[in-house]
């Protein structure tokens, strides 16, 4: 049945994309090349709190759109029109992973010794 909601969601236009499906946008780690060590971790915690927080918010986005695809093939087809993921979160989502990636690349640049621990997939 999964197999099958996944297919229906691509030939309807679209489920939104599970968090860990979506690629980070490139930040140039130059933005960050002004900040101590402390305002690098700082900022990671922000960026990694709101990150998570878009994740959350896309995943159930996602889960919603799966139920809709498969109300819609199973008992009533207007219910195919509910499914339109949320791209504004995603690009959101992407933003934040390419931040993290031009933090995590100043720190190393400076030598700040902080620790990136990435979830199950952050690209």
């Amino acid at each position: 049945m999964k197999i099958r909601t996944v297919l229906l969601c691509a030939a309807l236009g679209g489920c939104a994309s599970s968090s860990n499906e979506i690629t980070a946008a490139y930040v140039s780690p130059v933005m960050y090349q002004g900040y101590t060590c402390q305002q690098l971790a700082l900022e990671a915690q922000g960026v990694s709190a709101r990150a998570a927080a878009l994740s959350g918010a896309q995943d159930k986005q996602r889960t919603n759109d799966a139920v809709a695809t498969t109300a819609a093939v199973i008992i009533f087809w207007p219910a195919a029109f509910l499914v339109g993921g949320d791209k504004q979160t995603a690009a959101e989502l992407g933003q934040m992973k390419g931040q993290m990636n031009a933090i995590e690349q100043a720190s190393i640049a400076k030598k700040c010794g902080i620790e990136f621990h990435r979830g199950p997939s952050r690209s």
